[in-house]
């Protein structure tokens, strides 16, 4: 309930200050006029445009309660955000709807004066308006690594949704757990160890039921948390229980569907770069300007990838790319930030073998390695592998080590879960941010 209050508060602080914009706008640009005429007249045409912002807000994770104001990934998220809003905006007005409002530059004050409020918007929410509605008590019982997990996200956000009241990590102190419960009002008990004693706590548990609490199990809490699945703490009845291949038959046309006509929309408009980019390969370095190699598909169906190529040639051992490898090319450094080398990939969405969205793909040879020491990496075929994905788009770079290739597999086995139409937008929208501001590799 608590979590359904803020987002709603944020929603429509987000909605109230998009409306004060406009009417701010109005207010400079015609100071003698009516402005209450004004705003009816402009209303209808900049209506969609706040639906744009509320839906790219929505995209990029800009509900998100986890989030610091000001921190890094905030900034990042709402430059995002108001760089794609723009250019949306800019299409529906100038491209699409061709409004008869007059002077259309309008639209620029606008974004120039709704970024400022909504910054000082999420800035005064965070600092006081969120201190009036109470965090979610929380307990953590477990003195386990998993328990430790928790406590290290929960330190990073402590103005989030939850407030870590209590940690059980002896075990006299479980018989009196109804107690300290009800003492320091807790809403939300995470269990990650039970220290062998499953029966005492189980009643201890059981004696909290009156109280209310809501029980959470840690693969579930750190999912909630961190938007992965800790690979570490589930087992196969996690997979007959989350994934539910049956349900998804609808979203799988549609989604075919949808990569088909996107894929032919993309090699249509990008044909002349194929062209441009393909003769710059060839005058820049020896070699192909493709680059071909087997990977893995659904259900380890083996296909070509195809992509523009960005690596030198002379020797190369065709090993896994590394951050700040020097078999890239300049020009190839280029292409793998702006992500037009995956350009080529259309053909392989148009024959099916890997969507828009999805898990990416690796090398047959690296997915029985990585299968030895990883437990379930081979779940992440049991759908196609896309051109971005949940992973791809989460801000960190990931190197092939055991480690990196963990956190990889916890993304993947999010979106196998969470995958869906409303689900895929927020990917594609955050993969557009990625490419405008030149953070992939």
């Amino acid at each position: 309930m608590v979590k359904t209050i803020k987002k709603l508060l944020l929603f429509s602080g987000d909605l109230l200050f998009l409306h004060l914009a406009l009417l701010i706008t109005l207010y400079i640009r015609y100071p003698y006029g009516n402005h209450l005429f004004d705003f009816l007249h402009h209303w209808p045409d900049f209506s969609i445009v706040f639906v744009i912002w509320l839906v790219v807000f929505y995209a990029l994770d800009l509900y998100n309660l986890n989030f610091q104001t000001f921190d890094r990934k905030f900034i990042r998220l709402t430059l995002n955000a108001v760089l794609i809003s723009s250019i949306f905006s800019v299409i529906f007005f100038y491209i699409v709807d061709q409004p008869t409002i007059t002077p259309k530059t309008n639209l620029a004050i606008f974004i120039g004066i709704y970024t400022v409020l909504f910054i000082l918007w999420r800035l005064s929410y965070k600092s006081y308006i969120v201190k009036v509605i109470p965090q979610i008590n929380l307990a953590i019982i477990g003195k386990d690594k998993n328990a430790k997990t928790l406590i290290d996200e929960l330190s990073k956000n402590p103005a989030g949704v939850y407030r870590l009241a209590m940690i059980l990590q002896d075990t006299n102190n479980i018989d009196s757990l109804t107690e300290n419960v009800q003492a320091k009002n807790i809403q939300v008990i995470v269990v990650c160890d039970d220290f062998g004693e499953s029966e005492r706590m189980e009643n201890a548990l059981f004696r909290c039921l009156s109280f209310k609490v809501d029980f959470i199990n840690y693969p579930d809490f750190y999912e909630l948390l961190t938007g992965k699945i800790p690979v570490e703490a589930i087992g196969q009845n996690w997979f007959l229980e989350n994934l539910k291949a049956g349900q998804k038959n609808y979203y799988n046309a549609i989604k075919r569907g949808i990569d088909c006509v996107l894929a032919v929309l993309i090699f249509i408009g990008t044909s002349p770069l194929w062209i441009l980019i393909g003769i710059a390969i060839k005058t820049t370095s020896k070699g192909p300007v493709f680059f071909r190699q087997v990977r893995f598909g659904k259900n380890e169906k083996e296909y070509k990838i195809i992509k523009f190529r960005t690596m030198r040639i002379d020797n190369n051992d065709g090993s896994p790319t590394e951050k700040n490898d020097l078999r890239i090319t300049k020009l190839g450094t280029f292409l793998r930030r702006t992500r037009l080398d995956e350009i080529p990939q259309v053909l392989n969405v148009l024959s099916g073998d890997m969507s828009f969205i999805g898990p990416r793909p690796e090398r047959p040879e690296l997915i029985v390695e990585l299968e030895r020491h990883i437990p379930f990496y081979k779940t992440r075929l049991l759908i196609k592998p896309g051109l971005t994905g949940w992973d791809q788009i989460s801000g960190s770079y990931h190197s092939p080590t055991l480690i990196d290739t963990m956190e990889k597999l916890q993304h993947d086995l999010f979106y196998l879960k969470h995958r869906s139409l409303s689900f895929d937008l927020s990917i594609a929208l955050k993969t557009i941010a990625t490419m405008l501001f030149h953070e992939g590799r």
